[in-house]
């Protein structure tokens, strides 16, 4: 497996928001209002990425405490960050788009929320994007020239 191309990531954040930004032209005023929801959803899934790409890191360079990780839970982990980011970039994209749409509207109290909402959940997209790649290069296994030089 290839790690994640941050220009794919970007490439799809902006694809995305395009769209959702052409499709709200059309369909905003039927919508329900943004949930707030998503914001603590995504900010607690780009810790935990965070902390666990943190856990792993120390746990293939053989940290001092640390117990060895298994080579196929290292598999697995790296999957979901590749996963993850993509997914992120996605919906990075799709806030993106009522971010877009929504700063036309700043002056009516309803899509003022939304571009509120949208934005701060751009951000924790973006958070979860950071943490994913994060994890990923932490799924990486050492240079064994730097070991061998300890």
């Amino acid at each position: 497996m290839k790690p994640s191309n941050p220009g794919v990531l970007v490439g799809l954040t902006v694809v995305f928001a395009i769209l959702t930004w052409g499709m709200l032209k059309q369909v905003y005023h039927t919508l329900p209002a943004l949930p707030w929801t998503a914001m603590p959803t995504v900010l607690i899934l780009a810790i935990g990425e965070g902390y666990t790409g943190v856990l792993t890191r120390a746990r293939i360079a053989r940290k001092e405490g640390t117990k060895p990780v298994e080579p196929l839970a290292v598999a697995r982990l790296a999957a979901l960050a590749k996963a993850t980011a993509h997914a992120g970039a996605v919906f990075a994209g799709i806030f993106g788009g009522f971010v877009i749409h929504t700063l036309e509207l700043i002056d009516v109290p309803d899509p003022r929320q939304d571009a509120f909402i949208a934005g701060g959940s751009f951000v924790c997209c973006v958070l979860l994007i950071c943490a994913a790649l994060f994890l990923e290069f932490s799924c990486r296994v050492p240079d064994n020239s730097k070991r061998d030089d300890e």
